[in-house]
């Protein structure tokens, strides 16, 4: 059983940054398929960005240039640094890892950001 926790949510200005961090438990962490994803009250939780084990990055085109998702294999975290914010961007961040091999996914609890003048 792996355990996600993210972290680093909050209350920024339109055009600020925040940087949510995910830690995982498990020894085997390199070789997840980690993702990032935003729910909004009333709506489905939307794909925001992922990296593959192999370091290949993608994002959806609405935080393109402004989000960057990264890994840390050596502290089993995934971060999002989430720059320029608009409102739009608010919702709960969620975070997800899938282990491929053992066809296995799982989330964490989420952390809700807000992006609010």
């Amino acid at each position: 059983q792996v355990q996600l926790v993210e972290s680093g949510g909050g209350l920024v200005q339109p055009g600020g940054s925040l940087r949510l961090s995910c830690a995982a438990s498990g020894s085997i962490f390199s070789r997840y398929f980690m993702a990032w994803y935003r729910q909004v009250p009333g709506k489905q939780r939307d794909w925001v960005a992922s990296i593959t084990s192999g370091g290949n990055i993608n994002y959806v085109d609405s935080v393109k240039g402004r989000f960057t998702i990264s890994r840390d294999n050596a502290r089993n975290t995934v971060i999002l640094q989430m720059n320029s914010l608009t409102p739009e961007d608010t919702g709960v961040y969620y975070c997800k890892a899938v282990d491929i091999a053992m066809s296995r996914t799982y989330w964490g609890q989420g952390t809700q950001v807000t992006v609010s003048s």
